[in-house]
């Protein structure tokens, strides 16, 4: 029996991480989603998704938001409704990135500092793509996918692990160029 494919349309990303030892800083990793336009694909985002929020059309929402990764499973999830996307949309970048705290300005938090971390991509029951950070553990912030719509409005998933280091300012505006 065969189907039609209409490409991606609705995406789950779940990551998760364990809590840092009693006493330390908590660990706060956050997935953050930008979105650009047909006219500039890869240069500044339209609108960034995080920290508890969604996209003005409410087409990228962050629906759990962790500031310890305390809690079972994923300890925030994005959902990314591609398919209602406007047109003037054509790609999306998904990223994680550590938040830095005081202690951090000597040495910042990277993922090998983070225990037990991972991330998922899903649409409905099918994984997309799952990663632990290993590939970059002595970065703050990586990129882990890329949403592109073609030209018959077809929204297609690439993985895209590209480290990153800085804070999630500066992190957010460069994650087009990566």
């Amino acid at each position: 029996m065969s189907s039609l494919r209409k490409g991606s349309e609705k995406v789950e990303v779940g990551l998760k991480w364990d809590p840092s030892p009693l006493g330390s800083p908590p660990h706060d990793l956050d997935l953050v989603a930008a979105t650009y336009t047909r006219e500039d694909p890869h240069g500044a985002p339209a609108y960034i998704v995080h920290f508890d929020s969604r996209s003005p059309d409410g087409t990228i929402t962050l629906n759990r938001d962790s500031r310890t990764g305390q809690g079972f499973g994923f300890d925030e999830v994005m959902t990314l409704e591609l398919d209602r996307l406007g047109p003037q949309y054509a790609r999306v970048v998904v990223g994680v990135a550590i938040q830095q705290n005081e202690q951090a300005r000597d040495r910042p938090k990277a993922f090998w500092d983070v225990p037990n971390t991972g991330v998922r991509i899903r649409e409905g029951y099918t994984d997309l793509s799952e990663h632990d950070f290993s590939a970059v553990a002595g970065h703050a912030a990586t990129t882990i996918a890329e949403f592109t719509r073609g030209a018959d409005g077809e929204w297609s998933f690439q993985e895209a692990i590209r480290a990153f280091d800085g804070d999630l300012t500066a992190f957010a505006a460069a994650m087009g160029s990566l």
